[in-house]
Parts: C-alpha cells; sequence; structure tokens
C-alpha cells in the first residue's frame, strides 16, 4: 500500500472537553437546507470523517449515541423521548437509539443502512459514518470507509478480535484509511481487567502492522456508563490515554494541501457557441494546475496549454485537488468524458491489463464467464476477462491461491480491459487508481477495489472475443463522421457505447488500436 507500516502509536494530547453542538442530519454533504458543511462553519479548522466498524453487538450505535448524549447539546425532545424509553444496563437511556433509525434496525436491533450524522466541537466538525456490523452488509462498510479520514474499529472486550475485525481492517487498508483507533468496549463486562484489555492490544499489535497504517490507537471503554467516550473512566485508572472524544479532537484533519500528480478526470465537455467556449469539465482528483502549463492527454499523447480555469464564481489562475472546474484549452483536441488530463513529466499509464485487489460484494459469486465493467473516476470500460488468483485469509492475514470468490471475500485478480483506459497504481493517485466492478447487464456493483499494477500489453484475444476494429466502425455506424477532433471524439464515444452493449450481452469484445488511434 502506499505507506510502511509503523509501530503501535497511542497519543497523548491533552485538548479541551469543549462543549460539542449537534448539527441533525442524514448525509454527510449537506445541513437539512442544503448548505455545504463546510460553508455553515467556516470558523472551524478541519473536518474530520469518522467511520464506525465492527460486528454485531459490539456497541457502536452505543458508543456514538452516548458520545451524542454526554458531549452534544441535543434536542430537548431528543433526551425526552429516550428519558421515557427502555431502559438498558444500569438504568441508562437506549442511547443506540440515536444512531439507528431505520425501523427495521430498531426492530432487530442491529444497523443496517450507513447512518451519517455530524456536529461541531470548538475547534473543528466531525462527521460520523456509522456502518453495519453484520458480515452481510460488508459492502455498506466498505462504501463508508471510503469516505472515512479515520476508523473507529469497535471489539467486545469479552470476545476479543475476530475475523470481522480482522476483515474491516483488511477493508480499511485496501481503501486507503490510514488512522485506526480501536476501542475496546464493555469493559464493564470484564470488571474492568486491565490483563484482558492488553491481551487485546498486543493481539491488536501483532496482526496491524501488515497494513500500511500510519496510526493505531487503543482504547478501553464502557459506552453505556460513558467510561472513556467523552469523560475519562474512574474505573480504569491503569488508562492514562486520552478519551475517544479527546483523541478525535486531536487527529488532523483531512489533507487540503495539493498530493501527488495532477490529475484530471473529464466528466463532460462544456461548449458555448456564441462566445466560442470549450471547457472539459471535471474535478482535480489530485495535484494542481496553472493557467499556461501545458497538459496531456493519457491515451492520444495529444499536448495543449491551459488558457482559462473556470468556475461558477469566475475564473481561477490555479486549480487544485478537490475542485471543480472548467479547463479551456488554446489547442482542441479530442478528448470527451473518461479521459484523464495530467502533466508530461507524470502521466498515467494507457493500460489495457490491471492487477488489482478487490472486496466481492455482490450476492453472486464471482462467475468466470460473466460481463464486466470497469467503472474508475469518469470511465466506464468493457472487461474482456476477469481472473480472480487468490484470496485474503482472514485468520492468517496470508494469501492463499484461488480461482473463485464469493461475497465478502478480499481477491486478489487481474483484469483484461476491451479497450485502453487512463489508470494509476492506487499508491501513486488513489483517485484514478481505484474502481468498482459493475454487472454489465443489471448495472450492479460486483466488487469496489484498488490498483496494484498496470501493463499497456493488451492480453491475448480468444477465439471467443469479437474484435471491434476502425475500418468495421468507418463502413457502419460511424460513416457519417468528418474529420476533426470533435469527430474523433464522438468516433470514439460510439466504439465505447457499441463495446458496452456487446459485453452486456456477454459478448467478448476488445476494441482495436490503430497506431495514431486508441478508443
Amino acid at each position: 500500500m502506499s505507506a510502511q507500516p509503523t509501530a503501535l502509536q497511542k497519543s497523548q494530547s491533552g485538548v479541551s472537553k469543549a462543549p460539542l453542538k449537534v448539527v441533525s442530519g442524514q448525509t454527510p454533504a449537506a445541513s437539512p437546507s442544503g448548505a455545504n458543511l463546510d460553508e455553515i462553519a467556516p470558523e472551524l479548522s478541519g473536518l474530520l470523517r469518522v467511520l464506525t466498524c465492527g460486528s454485531v453487538d459490539d456497541g457502536k450505535s452505543t458508543l456514538i449515541g452516548r458520545l451524542l448524549w454526554d458531549a452534544t447539546d441535543l434536542y430537548d425532545d431528543q433526551r425526552e423521548t429516550l428519558e421515557r424509553g427502555k431502559r438498558v444496563d444500569g438504568g441508562n437511556p437506549d442511547f443506540s437509539l440515536l444512531m439507528d433509525g431505520l425501523v427495521a434496525e430498531r426492530e432487530q436491533g442491529i444497523t443496517i443502512d450507513i447512518a451519517w450524522r455530524y456536529f461541531d466541537t470548538a475547534t473543528r466538525r466531525i462527521v460520523v459514518i456509522d456502518s453495519p456490523g453484520h458480515e452481510q452488509y460488508t459492502r455498506n462498510m466498505a462504501s463508508g470507509a471510503s469516505h472515512a479520514d479515520v476508523a473507529i474499529l469497535l471489539i467486545d472486550a469479552r470476545h476479543g478480535i475476530k475475523t470481522q475485525t480482522r476483515r474491516h481492517a483488511a477493508i480499511l487498508d485496501l481503501v486507503g484509511v490510514k488512522r485506526v483507533i480501536l476501542v475496546v468496549n464493555k469493559m464493564d463486562l470484564v470488571d474492568w481487567s486491565e490483563s484482558t484489555f492488553r491481551k487485546i492490544e498486543a493481539d491488536f499489535e501483532t496482526f496491524s502492522w501488515r497494513f500500511g497504517f500510519w496510526e493505531t490507537t487503543v482504547i478501553p471503554t464502557a459506552a453505556v456508563s460513558g467510561d472513556n467516550v467523552a469523560a475519562a473512566s474512574a474505573h480504569m485508572p491503569w488508562y492514562s490515554g486520552p478519551t475517544l472524544l479527546e483523541h478525535l479532537e486531536s487527529l488532523p484533519s483531512r489533507v487540503t494541501e495539493p498530493t501527488g500528480p495532477f490529475r484530471f478526470p473529464v466528466q463532460t465537455v462544456l461548449r458555448d457557441s456564441r462566445n466560442d467556449f470549450r471547457g472539459l469539465a471535471g474535478t482535480v482528483s489530485g495535484g494542481s494546475v496553472r493557467v499556461g502549463e501545458t497538459v496531456v492527454d493519457a491515451l492520444s499523447q495529444r499536448k495543449a496549454k491551459i488558457l482559462r480555469i473556470s468556475t461558477m464564481d469566475g475564473d481561477l489562475d490555479t486549480a487544485s485537488q478537490g475542485q471543480a472546474v472548467a479547463i479551456q484549452l488554446d489547442t482542441d483536441i479530442d478528448v470527451a468524458r473518461g479521459a484523464v488530463l495530467s502533466k508530461g513529466d507524470m502521466p498515467p499509464l494507457a493500460a489495457r491489463v490491471l492487477e488489482a485487489r478487490m472486496v466481492w460484494l455482490s450476492e453472486t459469486a464471482y462467475d468466470p464467464r460473466g460481463s464486466y465493467l470497469l467503472r474508475t473516476a469518469t470511465d466506464l470500460t468493457p472487461v474482456s476477462n476477469l481472473k480472480i488468483s487468490a484470496l485474503l485469509d482472514l485468520e492468517t492475514l496470508e494469501t492463499h491461491e484461488a480461482d473463485a470468490c464469493a461475497t465478502n471475500d478480499i481477491a486478489i485478480g487481474t483484469i483484461a480491459l476491451g479497450r485502453t483506459a487512463a489508470i494509476d497504481t492506487f499508491t501513486e493517485a488513489p483517485e484514478t487508481g481505484s474502481f468498482v466492478l459493475v454487472d454489465a447487464i443489471t448495472g450492479g456493483s460486483v466488487a469496489g477495489g484498488v490498483i496494484t499494477a498496470a501493463k499497456a500489453e493488451a492480453a491475448e484475444a480468444d477465439e471467443n472475443t469479437f474484435v471491434l476494429t476502425r475500418a468495421m466502425l468507418e463502413r457502419g455506424l460511424n460513416s457519417d463522421l468528418g474529420d476533426s477532433p470533435q469527430a474523433d471524439a464522438e468516433f470514439r464515444r460510439r466504439a465505447n457505447e457499441v463495446a458496452l452493449i456487446l459485453r452486456a450481452a456477454g459478448i467478448n469484445v476488445e476494441i482495436e488500436n490503430a497506431p495514431d488511434y486508441s478508443i
């Protein structure tokens, strides 16, 4: 992965315990009125997205509910509803109800869907992504992890580290979460035993070094009673580290400085004939670029200088990672949705074969005869062949040879593409180095993963592969197109659509790469 494993670290930060204020909402991107989070509280220094994950009944919803109860200004009616409701251990309200919002969740007592809650501390906004713990909802956890800056990995002190704990840790590593907090919950049920806690801490250190985490911290808690959640525990004097709230406040915010090479996946092309404007719209996924700099299309290798960078709020001199912009070039090169612009010094690879690690999300097991599509940042590419070569053993965390995989398996495999695509490895550029496999027939997500290696050479087509040639398209579907950059872009778009349709029909298809043309 992108960093070498580090030794287990423990934060000794001492930060203020300023009262928090809850901002109710269902998504991390908007308030009930639709305002952007960063616009609601511009004075806050940083936004921290925190994923909670763990096995069923380890107490994730209770933990976050207790944090909201102890450290935030909940609405009076919320407190009254919980006070009037059922009582749990020690006569405390059922704090999990603050997180488990679906009727099915309340009836079953488990989290099914991802729940988003956010609140403000004195220094930052914290977004909580509460994910389901049941194995059958691992896909929901993987989806939530892709948004997180730090993960709270929760376990029951009575049971220690489980297979699901290892699976969640492997998925966190897979999607690039670099900071993990192991919360050892329900310490009250093991008589606040230091020896129990230390054994779990040592077990976690033993297996977590295999992953690329930058920092791991272990905190003992009792969520129901609030010990070490927002206030230090009197029952565990042997623990001198921070509470969960203190540690969350001490963590650095997500990186806002541009990192990695410049990447601009093109989402769409904007045209304004009256003002002679043709802009390539998208979001900068890595690095930065300035007006006047030269960029290159990874597939055609054609170059142009940036003439203008436009936004809804006016023009910019520089566009950086995370900004949505429209880029106007001084030369009208044939790029369209799915293309990736970069600088000439560190371009992505025009690849046909990928080595990948993935978590299988579909309830339907891998089928070597299945029809799959590869979705990257803005591109959708037909897959001519998908081969599973190994699985991760969640007990030993070693890989072993395999040629099949099923729901929740973490697999290693080779993906042969039906046409050339602009690809990065995940360690070089996470946004353009990650993917989702899509069922070509149903459109459902099959697997999500990261690219570990890529090469330009196409896999040899077998006798069952249909090759879609340029000459074939010129004689038929594309016979009406002329000779211009716009016509070339439309040629490529139509060829790709034909390939996607054929793949959805179950036909292995590859698009011919001419020496001067890559579809």
